[in-house]
């Protein structure tokens, strides 16, 4: 019994950027990727730097993450851009997890540090956050 819950053990981690919410479980076995159900290279369009998911895994010394690791990764909210962004965090925090001496390494590069940039509110009169109404002389 003890086995089989070792076999599907997990960590998880979430990462956020904008309104983007990535929610990673991450499994110490070898295995896909799958973000919404999809392998992540087809969620993730060419339009997206494609090596960008896989930097925490370098930066801890894993160049291939698909031979060591698995994940199941549920996104949404924003654009692709933002939740490839989350999705980074996301990965990061739950390697984080994995070993103490992956969480210096993560944190001294600058994985483990959510992006604090947000869209500003709309204020009353003005047509978007800073755009005002065309002046008029007359």
């Amino acid at each position: 019994m003890a086995e089989g819950k070792e076999k599907n053990k997990f960590f998880t981690g979430t990462g956020r950027r904008k309104t983007a919410v990535a929610r990673v479980f991450l499994y110490d076995s070898k295995g896909e990727f799958t973000v919404n159900g999809q392998k992540i290279d087809d969620y993730f369009a060419p339009n997206i730097e494609k090596s960008k998911w896989e930097k925490p895994f370098h930066a801890i010394g894993v160049s291939h993450p698909e031979a060591k690791y698995s994940a199941t990764i549920k996104v949404s909210g924003s654009g692709k851009s933002s939740q490839m962004d989350a999705v980074v965090l996301g990965i990061s925090r739950a390697l984080s997890k994995i070993d103490n001496e992956f969480e210096e390494i993560l944190g001294k590069q600058g994985f483990l540090t959510r992006d604090p940039r947000m869209v500003e509110r709309k204020k009353p009169f003005l047509h978007k956050a800073r755009k005002k109404p065309q002046y008029s002389k007359r």
